[in-house]
């Protein structure tokens, strides 16, 4: 009965499609905007209570087209590129939208084509949380100018460079202290990974780094683990397809969105604080040196540092600079529980160039290609941001030979550049000697792209690479990680995969190393 019912509400999707070489489209001439609009709600909100009240399961490859972009990478994979191009149009509600699947088209769009493919599209939930402002959703002069001050600021405090290293080093002694306080007994390691990634970007934004035992900061933690779950869960999803409706239904969104002002209440007491202690000669952080440009450009009607885009760009830096390397070597740690014999191999070569009494260095990376090569291809496999951050047509662009209209979202599908079959041998597995040549050395892989690529790549790329490779071989110079389930119990499949892939949780058990 049930499952009769879930086909009910499935047919009561109408939807028309004609894929060509280029396309996927809704003849929308066929149906008015507004129904259209109350058909897609109506069916991917049917599609939510179905699944979460009564627990089905099984296909529903309709909803997820037009009412959750997050499963875009698993309907648009290769296998329908090879079918139907790397460049495909489909509407997600009412929003034309282009995807490019494979390495190629989407190098060719942010690297090659780079200055047509930096806009920025609406994404209504981070808009809504941000207020519009700050540097991770702006465009235009807006984005060039934070864009540029957040990359000299941040290359000025370290990052990317030996006194950031430093840093990560001491921040590893305080991680390390605190497991080895755990008795080789269950824990669950997730907050406290997120609070030691978290202290070298509050150190490197706030001036300051935050105790494990800090109840406020372990909220803001919270915050932010719920905040990424709730942008990759079907609820998430539906608000980014349909904000102004949902902006009138209860639901979890509203949750959300209370949540993330405490950290912008948080955010702007720490930027008062910077104000009543503020030496322009003398910075201490990334806030010091905003507002001391903000003081300097008060005047000046074109400037961008004001008040608003100094506190939605700190969330985004907080947001960003905790969140996507923790959940990083969350996922490491799973794989190495999942594979013991490569955690092994791992800690096999760091003993041999490290030891277990100095501290690893970037420097320390060319003698350690196998480790290397795990490091990178976690990532791989994760796939932390499958469809990247959206993109948007300004204007109109020309692509391949099609034209994309002014306004069109635009994702380029990272997922189908990291699992792309004729650049990876076994593009579903763990397989390390993806970046291991014949001999054992390390070797890249243009394809390589888990932070993005061209001019609206990451800005924080160099410190994640640092911080995920640095923390990773310090946990394996000191512990071994085990589960009380064994190997076989951990699911290396995302937890919510939209947004982000957010790795599942478990107890692990850190036993030391003598």
């Amino acid at each position: 009965m049930l499952c009769n019912l879930a086909r009910a509400f499935r047919l009561k999707f109408l939807i028309f499609i004609n894929l060509q070489a280029d396309r996927a489209v809704l003849p929308t001439s066929l149906i008015n905007k507004r129904y259209l609009d109350t058909l897609c709600f109506e069916s991917t909100f049917s599609h939510l209570l179905l699944n979460s009240y009564l627990n089905l399961s099984g296909s529903s490859s309709f909803v997820f087209l037009l009412g959750a972009p997050g499963c875009l990478f698993a309907l648009f994979n290769l296998q329908l590129s090879e079918s139907y191009g790397p460049v495909m149009t489909l509407y997600l509600g009412r929003q034309r939208t282009v995807v490019l699947v494979g390495y190629d088209a989407v190098k060719e769009a942010l690297v090659e084509q780079a200055d047509d493919f930096t806009g920025r599209g609406p994404l209504p939930f981070i808009m809504r949380a941000t207020r519009v402002y700050g540097l991770g959703m702006s465009n235009g002069e807006r984005w060039r100018q934070l864009r540029r001050f957040t990359l000299t600021t941040l290359r000025d405090f370290g990052m990317g460079l030996k006194g950031m290293e430093a840093w990560i080093q001491e921040e590893s002694k305080h991680l390390a202290a605190r497991i080895n306080s755990t008795k080789a007994k269950p824990f669950d390691p997730s907050y406290l990974l997120s609070g030691t990634v978290s202290n070298v970007i509050c150190c490197l934004v706030f001036g300051q780094r935050f105790s494990y035992d800090d109840d406020h900061f372990l909220h803001l933690l919270e915050i932010i683990s719920e905040t990424l779950k709730f942008g990759s869960s079907p609820w998430g999803q539906l608000y980014n397809i349909f904000p102004r409706l949902m902006e009138w239904l209860p639901g979890k969104h509203h949750k959300a969105f209370d949540k993330f002002e405490v950290l912008r209440e948080f955010t702007m007491k720490k930027i008062q604080e910077h104000k009543d202690t503020l030496d322009p000669s003398s910075p201490r952080d990334y806030i010091d040196c905003f507002l001391t440009r903000l003081s300097q450009e008060k005047d000046l009607p074109t400037s961008e540092f004001h008040l608003d885009n100094l506190v939605s760009t700190v969330m985004n830096l907080f947001l960003a600079g905790t969140e996507t390397a923790s959940s990083t070597i969350r996922f490491g740690l799973n794989v190495l529980i999942r594979y013991p014999k490569i955690q092994e191999t791992m800690q096999q070569e760091i003993e041999t160039v490290i030891g277990q009494e100095r501290s690893p260095c970037m420097e320390d990376r060319k003698s350690l290609p196998f480790t290397d090569a795990v490091v990178h291809e976690v990532q791989r496999l994760m796939d932390i941001a499958p469809m990247n951050v959206p993109r948007y047509s300004l204007k109109d662009i020309s692509f391949r030979g099609y034209t994309i209209p002014k306004n069109t979202v635009i994702i380029p599908l990272l997922h189908s550049v990291l699992k792309e079959e004729k650049l990876w041998a076994t593009p579903w597995s763990f397989n390390p000697q993806h970046f291991l040549d014949q001999n054992g050395n390390f070797k890249k892989n243009p394809a390589f792209l888990p932070f993005s690529a061209g001019k609206r790549a990451c800005v924080g790329e160099s410190l994640a690479r640092m911080e995920i490779f640095l923390f990773m071989v310090s946990l394996l110079q000191r512990f071994t990680f085990s589960c009380p389930e064994g190997p076989d119990s951990v699911d290396l499949t995302p937890e919510y995969s939209s947004f982000a892939n957010v790795p599942r949780r478990y107890k692990i058990i850190a036993t030391p190393r003598l």
